[in-house]
């Protein structure tokens, strides 16, 4: 496998960082967060789709551009390098891609072309309290009546879900609460009765929302896919948007590693700069390496999802726990090296770090993808 880009992904790419470096400066960060509760700019999230990055991943018939994740990885990089918070894993990766997975005609044709012009935005609500990362623990209930359903429960760290169009909903119709099967996937309108959803702020300012249902009664032409079988959908889209998710946060380390070296290069202590000294070198040396080692096997899991390989989950979890792990470091070392400036909410570093550590959680740590990855080798 050939770890380079296309030359068509380099322009993309290139296109990607001019566009994040002057439309969406860190600052606008700062600006969202004291200034609505959103969490991103609806007008921005517009630009972004009318230059194609919204419907990089949807089919051509639904006015997508029908490209591969690798495409959409390396816009994803540049969205990470300044932070920008649009919603390209609730709506684009996980929503969007569920239903172009498994939903069925009328569902894809009511919503994949908006989700590609920007006009629709979609949550999927699949996490609970206690379930940790496994896909498989729901609770959540939905009854059959006749030819519809009613679902009661509670969903938590749901995506931008005050913010959605339409809300998909994992729930068990069979079996007990950590079964895989059993579980069946719902399309519903966030307005439906007994929806309540509680808007919520996770630490690095991304909207997120609790979603309760009491007793809330949908048509069975809102089930997503095949009764029963919704784990298995949920599982391969999840692995998707965490190749997402590992793209953006190799822009991130990327950035706050290239104005950790700006700051070792002009910052003098005792007549000199401190990037000579040899403790920082060397620190700043483990961190471009694991830079480069994430560089390689994004790119490699990247390329592997759009190949279908059969290791495909191999590769996230690898993929995911690196991601993890050197985004941390890489934002720990760029407050610390920074000194005192870098503790300060003025500074760039600490908006880094609390991304580092709510990317870090979403999708399954570090920890919990070294576990997968040895359960995958039958460790």
């Amino acid at each position: 496998m050939a770890l380079v880009l296309t030359e068509d992904q380099e322009l993309l790419a290139q296109t990607a960082r001019d566009f994040v470096r002057t439309n969406s400066p860190v600052s606008r960060l700062r600006a969202l967060r004291d200034g609505q509760d959103m969490g991103f700019s609806p007008d921005m999230w517009q630009e972004m789709a009318q230059l194609g990055w919204a419907g990089i991943l949807i089919p051509e018939e639904y006015g997508g551009a029908g490209m591969g994740l690798a495409d959409l990885a390396v816009v994803l990089e540049a969205v990470g390098h300044n932070l920008a918070p649009e919603p390209f894993l609730s709506t684009v990766l996980l929503g969007g891609q569920l239903l172009a997975d498994a939903g069925s005609p009328e569902q894809k044709q009511a919503w994949l072309s908006g989700i590609a012009t920007g006009e629709k935005i979609l949550a999927l609500a699949y996490q609970e309290a206690r379930s940790r990362y496994d896909l498989n623990r729901v609770s959540t209930q939905a009854a059959a009546e006749g030819d519809a359903w009613r679902l009661s429960g509670e969903k938590i760290q749901v995506l931008d879900g005050q913010n959605a169009d339409a809300l998909i909903v994992s729930a068990r119709t069979a079996g007990e609460d950590n079964d895989p099967d059993g579980i069946t996937l719902f399309l519903l309108a966030p307005d439906t009765p007994g929806v309540a959803i509680i808007p919520q702020t996770r630490v690095d300012n991304r909207a997120a929302a609790l979603v309760n249902l009491d007793g809330v009664k949908v048509g069975a032409e809102s089930v997503v896919g095949a009764v029963g079988q919704g784990f298995q959908t949920l599982s391969h889209i999840v692995d998707l948007a965490t190749v997402g998710l590992c793209a953006e946060m190799l822009g991130g380390m990327s950035q706050i590693f290239d104005d950790t070296l700006d700051y070792l290069k002009t910052r003098e202590q005792f007549g000199v700069v401190i990037g000579s000294f040899q403790a920082l070198k060397h620190r700043a040396a483990k961190v471009f390496m694991e830079i480069e080692l994430c560089r390689s096997v994004v790119m490699a899991v990247a390329n592997a999802a759009d190949a279908g390989e059969s290791d495909l989950a191999l590769l996230v979890s690898l993929a995911k726990a690196r991601c993890s792990d050197a985004f941390i470091l890489a934002t720990n070392e760029g407050v610390q090296m920074h000194g005192g400036i870098g503790m300060t909410d003025e500074h760039d570093a600490g908006l880094y770090m609390k991304r580092a550590r709510a990317a870090e959680m979403t999708f399954g740590d570090a920890a919990w993808h070294r576990d997968r990855w040895a359960r995958l080798r039958g460790y």
